[in-house]
C-alpha cells in the first residue's frame, strides 16, 4: 500500500471519529444548560416523591417498620377516599369534555370575523386575570342562600335554594370551572386554527364542500394535537378545583363536592402521614395512567392522520 493510500484510509477512518466527538461535545454543551433544571426537578420533585413512596410502606413517621401494602389497603377501603375519588372522577368526566367542546366552539365563532369579537374575546379572557379569592367572592355573592340568584328567583315566586348544600352544588362548581378555563383554552384553539392551511380550505370551497364538511375533514385533523393538549390541561385543572371548593365550603363540604384533595388535606391536618402518602401515590399513578392513555391515543391517531 502506497503512502497516499494510507493517508486516504486514515482520513476516511478519522471522519466518523470527528463526527462522534462533535456529537458528544454538543451533548455535553446541552447538558450544561439543562443541568440546573434537572437538579431543581430532582431536588424538589423526584426527591420528595421518592420519600413519599418510602413513607407509604412504613408504619408511622416515628416507626420506620416495613408494613407492606397495609397503608394502601387502609386507603382503598376508606369510605371517604372512595367517595372523594368518585366525586373527582364524576366532576372530571363532566368538566373536561365541556371545557374542550365549548372552548373550540368559541374559537370557531371568533375565527369567523364577526363584529365585536375583540370585546367578546376580552370578556372571556378576563377570568384569567382575576385572583382565585376574587372569583370565590363573586360566586358567594351569586350563589349564597341570601345571594343574587335566590333574590331574582324570589321575584318569580321560586323558593330559595341552598346552592352549596344541595345537589346543585356540583353544577355551581362546574360553572365556575368553565368560566375560569374557557378563555385560556379558546386562545389555544385560535392559535391552532390560524395554522390550518388556507390553501386546503380554498380548494375545498371550490370543490363545493360545506362549512361542516370542511371543519371535520380538514380543520379538525390539524386540531387533533391541540384538542389532546387542551384535554390534558383541563383534566389537570379539574383535579385542582379543590382551591375554589375549599374557599367556598371549607374542610367538609356537601357530599358531592368532597374531592380527593379534601381527603389529602384532612389527612394532613390529622397528622395521618402514612395514609396521606399512600393516597398521594395512588392518585399520582391514576393521573399517570390517564395521561399515558391520552398520549397513546394521540400517537395512534396522529399516525393514522399521517397515513
Amino acid at each position: 500500500m502506497t503512502v497516499s493510500e494510507i493517508g486516504k484510509t486514515e482520513m476516511k477512518s478519522g471522519v466518523p471519529k470527528r463526527k462522534r466527538f462533535k456529537k458528544v461535545r454538543e451533548a455535553l454543551c446541552f447538558s450544561k444548560y439543562l443541568l440546573p433544571s434537572i437538579l431543581g426537578v430532582s431536588l424538589f420533585f423526584f426527591g420528595p416523591m421518592a420519600q413519599i413512596a418510602v413513607n407509604s410502606f412504613q408504619k408511622s413517621p416515628t416507626n420506620p417498620e416495613f408494613v407492606g401494602l397495609q397503608n394502601y389497603e387502609r386507603v382503598l377501603t376508606n369510605q371517604a377516599f372512595l367517595q372523594a375519588g368518585e366525586n373527582t372522577l364524576r366532576f372530571s368526566l363532566m368538566a373536561v369534555p365541556l371545557a374542550v367542546v365549548l372552548s373550540l366552539m368559541l374559537a370557531l365563532l371568533l375565527n369567523a370575523k364577526l363584529p365585536g369579537r375583540s370585546i367578546f374575546r376580552s370578556m372571556l379572557l378576563n377570568p384569567m386575570m382575576v385572583p382565585v379569592a376574587s372569583i370565590v367572592l363573586i360566586w358567594q355573592v351569586l350563589f349564597s342562600f341570601t345571594g343574587s340568584i335566590n333574590t331574582y328567583l324570589g321575584y318569580f315566586g321560586i323558593d330559595k335554594i341552598d346552592w352549596m348544600k344541595s345537589d346543585w352544588s356540583r353544577i355551581v362548581i362546574l360553572l365556575l370551572f368553565l368560566w375560569k378555563t374557557l378563555g385560556y383554552n379558546m386562545v389555544l384553539f385560535l392559535a391552532a386554527l390560524n395554522n390550518v392551511p388556507s390553501e386546503l380550505i380554498d380548494t375545498s370551497k371550490i370543490d363545493g364542500a360545506g362549512s361542516v364538511r370542511r371543519f371535520f375533514s380538514i380543520s379538525l385533523v390539524y386540531l387533533y394535537p391541540t384538542v389532546f393538549f387542551v384535554g390534558i390541561m383541563s383534566l389537570i385543572s379539574s383535579f385542582k378545583i379543590f382551591r375554589e371548593v375549599y374557599l367556598l365550603t371549607g374542610d367538609y363540604p356537601y357530599s358531592s363536592l368532597y374531592m380527593l384533595q379534601h381527603f389529602m388535606n384532612n389527612a394532613f391536618r390529622n397528622l395521618d402521614y402514612q395514609k396521606l402518602c399512600a393516597g398521594a401515590i395512588i392518585m399520582a399513578l391514576v393521573m399517570i395512567l390517564i395521561v399515558g392513555i391520552l398520549f397513546l391515543a394521540e400517537f395512534k391517531l396522529g399516525k393514522e392522520v399521517e397515513e
